[in-house]
């Protein structure tokens, strides 16, 4: 009769473990993140929107705040029912921004459904120094 193999303890990444507890929690809206020079960008897929009447883009203690409403335009009965699968209501993305970064001249932009936030950081130094070790 053959041995069973010992089997060892598998530990799943923390959004697969909460997808199968039950947290989930989609984010409202992609984003992508990166530093471009001097300054962190961030994109957020928003297509359909009205920046000007839906949109809420604020920084507060080293958090960028996306907030919004994407709202039903136009309503499209027919005979046989009613179905929709575009997504409406109200949405909110919160961004941790790198450390010393600056919610002064923050700018934001909206353009064929892509909105461009960015945010000045500090040039980072080495990110390590060696120190000296001497004998005592």
């Amino acid at each position: 009769m053959a041995s069973l193999a010992r089997r060892e303890r598998f530990e799943l990444p923390d959004q697969v473990r909460r997808f199968f507890e039950g947290d989930w929690e989609v984010p409202a809206f992609p984003v992508e993140e990166y530093q471009d020079g001097s300054a962190m960008v961030i994109r957020a897929e928003l297509p359909n929107i009205n920046p000007e009447q839906d949109l809420d883009v604020t920084v507060s203690d080293g958090i960028l705040h996306i907030k919004g409403e994407r709202k039903e335009r136009t309503e499209h009965k027919g005979k046989h029912g009613y179905r929709s699968e575009f997504r409406y209501g109200s949405f909110t993305r919160e961004i941790a921004l790198p450390s010393g970064a600056s919610q002064d001249n923050v700018t934001a932009s909206y353009n064929d459904g892509v909105l461009e936030i960015r945010v000045p950081v500090p040039e980072s130094g080495p990110s390590s120094t060696k120190i000296p070790v001497s004998r005592g």
